[in-house]
């Protein structure tokens, strides 16, 4: 990438966020509480029996943490070269160029945005309305308790990093613990025993993989947002990949051992138990040993651990709009922080668009654990896994054209193998789209959500060589972030 011709003065940058705020727990409770521990195994395991007949789950699971720990690889590599808080908005616009990383920005937004919003239906519709309509003794229609997690999730993402991070790490140790809790009690229930079908290499062939892959990729979907928060981190050539590692690991474990216990106790019943029971199979199942009052508190828990997801991809995509503010590729008032360093006019941007989407389907009636949860964290983990495949094809292109000090494993051998895996199953996914949504080949979302992400990233991408002729000194600093001389000279400063 030829050097900006534009004088940069990183000294007079006051549009950027908190430095040196963040070690590797709290950034590890951060993606963990985006990807949702209790919430995938609680919601997105059984529905996913239930939708496409298949109990692959487990197996399906360690195949993508092992993908991801690959990818990683030259992702965080490339972190090292780019700190932004874009992250594959500015890894693309380094390896493919600054109109694909304009076209990634808005897919990137598109697809965090489907996971964000789909929490708060999660949240209402399995949680929030059956225990304040239990509590209260009258039906409480979903919307309400979902904007009650809206202004929490509004409050803290305007305010410094700091104040939401010690609530996701209080809200995502908590759901742990229970996931492993109720596992183990379920293991000590009379007749246990583990499902071997469940582990069975064979669902990971053929057109099921996809299937399957989409709903590994759906249950990990931001774990990559740890480079999200490298300009907020402390050490971040140390704080991020540990925090990264650490927690792809960790997350696995408790996937593997919360969805393959669960399958195992549904015995030959599982699929039909599953489409019954739905989110309360998990906990029902747990009750057998531990009492009916195990059922309520998980359901709490389970809610405080969706709205924890509300909160960290909420915070994801503020740093996403922050990022392109600052450089100018959107309005430069989403580029403003706080005095303490929060993107709170981009954070504010999310929250109004989160209400106006939440009261569309209350209007529209559409179902919130169906239509808003279902579909959107599919739509989601779709989303995540093509932009997975973008950024590691970005990654072996950038350091092709220099090898910035990286070992050959890092820059080359990883990268490639990352790559090729991730174009395999990204295709099967594509291919299989309509047996995850469970609807007729070109039909539903399985016809609107391709369509409609793939016109994401060409608006982008034409949004982005437009800036080439109409602002070329925005174009240059595309992905450079507080390098860049936009940011540099727009003269931004931090507001109250």
């Amino acid at each position: 990438m030829r050097a900006s011709p534009f004088p940069i003065r990183e000294a007079s940058v006051a549009n950027a966020l908190a430095a040196n705020r963040l070690g590797p727990f709290a950034i590890g409770s951060a993606i963990a509480s985006s990807v949702a521990p209790l919430t995938v195994v609680t919601l997105v395991v059984p529905l996913a029996a239930a939708a496409t007949g298949l109990i692959g789950f487990p197996i399906a699971i360690l195949m993508v943490a092992a993908i991801l720990m690959l990818y990683a690889v030259g992702y965080l590599a490339m972190a090292r070269h780019i700190p932004n808080a874009g992250a594959f908005y500015a890894y693309v616009a380094h390896g493919l160029g600054r109109p694909a990383g304009v076209g990634t920005s808005w897919f990137a937004l598109a697809t965090y945005n489907s996971f964000q919003l789909c929490c708060y239906g999660a949240f209402s519709a399995a949680i929030g309305a059956p225990l304040l309509s239990d509590w209260l003794g009258f039906d409480v229609p979903w919307l309400i308790p979902a904007l009650l997690a809206w202004a929490l999730v509004a409050f803290l993402g305007a305010n410094e990093i700091k104040v939401s991070g010690y609530v996701l790490v209080f809200l995502v140790v908590a759901e742990t613990i229970l996931v492993a809790l109720y596992s183990l009690a379920i293991m000590l229930s009379d007749g246990f025993r583990f499902n071997g079908a469940a582990m069975s290499v064979g669902d990971l062939s053929g057109p099921m993989l996809g299937v399957l892959v989409i709903l590994g990729a759906t249950s990990f979907a931001g774990i990559e947002q740890s480079v999200v928060y490298i300009e907020e981190s402390k050490n971040p050539k140390r704080t991020i990949p540990v925090a990264t590692y650490v927690t792809i690991a960790t997350i696995a474990a408790v996937y593997w051992l919360g969805s393959w216990v669960q399958i195992s106790a549904g015995g030959p019943q599982i699929l039909d138990r599953a489409a019954t029971e739905a989110d309360n199979l998990f906990f029902n199942q747990a009750a057998v040993v531990l009492g009916q009052s195990s059922v309520t508190l998980g359901k709490i828990l389970l809610g405080t651990g969706t709205l924890a997801a509300a909160i960290a991809f909420h915070q994801a995509i503020a740093r996403y709009v922050f990022a392109l503010g600052r450089e100018g590729v959107l309005p430069r008032v989403f580029g403003r922080t706080t005095i303490k360093g929060a993107p709170r006019n981009a954070s504010l941007a999310q929250t109004v668009l989160a209400l106006i989407v939440l009261i569309a389907y209350a209007v529209a009636g559409w179902d919130p654990l169906v239509q808003l949860f279902y579909w959107g964290s599919t739509a989601g983990g779709f989303g995540i896994l093509l932009l997975y495949t973008l950024t590691s094809i970005s990654v072996v292109a950038y350091f092709a054209k220099n090898t910035h000090g990286e070992n050959l494993w890092q820059r080359a051998i990883a990268p490639l193998i990352g790559t090729a895996v991730l174009l395999v199953v990204s295709w099967l996914a594509i291919d299989n789209l309509p047996g995850l949504f469970g609807v007729d080949p070109g039909t539903g979302p399985a016809r609107v959500v391709p369509i409609t992400l793939l016109l994401v990233f060409i608006g982008g991408t034409f949004w982005g060589l437009g800036l080439k002729y109409a602002n070329p000194q925005v174009y240059e600093g595309i992905g450079r972030g507080t390098r860049s001389a936009t940011a540099s000279a727009s003269g931004l400063s931090t507001i109250l």
